[in-house]
């Protein structure tokens, strides 16, 4: 458990990400990371990613999910393709427990 304060990241994951496995790549990262949200299929394609906990592994799984971003040793391979990642920071909403595919 941290001191750090929480925070939320919405990031928005484009390339070939949807029907490769990759929201369940994500679920497995982020609760390894200790953190709580959902990935989601967005209808043009993209996923949308938001997680909940301390700043520091919020950005530890964004790091994840950039183009050309390394599997840490151990992780498996991200799957799909990632071209591009947006991401917004802001307070965390709460109330959120896990950490969902939908």
């Amino acid at each position: 458990m941290s001191d750090e304060p929480d925070v939320r990241l919405t990031a928005w994951v484009r390339g070939h990400v949807q029907g490769v496995g990759f929201r369940w790549w994500v679920r497995a990262r982020a609760l390894e990371l200790g953190l709580v949200g959902s990935a989601s299929n967005l209808r043009d394609g993209r996923v949308e990613v938001n997680a909940e906990g301390p700043r520091t592994d919020c950005d530890r799984l964004l790091a994840l999910l950039r183009p050309g971003a390394l599997p840490e040793t151990g992780l498996p391979s991200r799957p799909g393709r990632v071209t591009g990642v947006v991401e917004r920071w802001g307070a965390p909403r709460g109330g959120v427990s896990g950490f969902e595919e939908r």
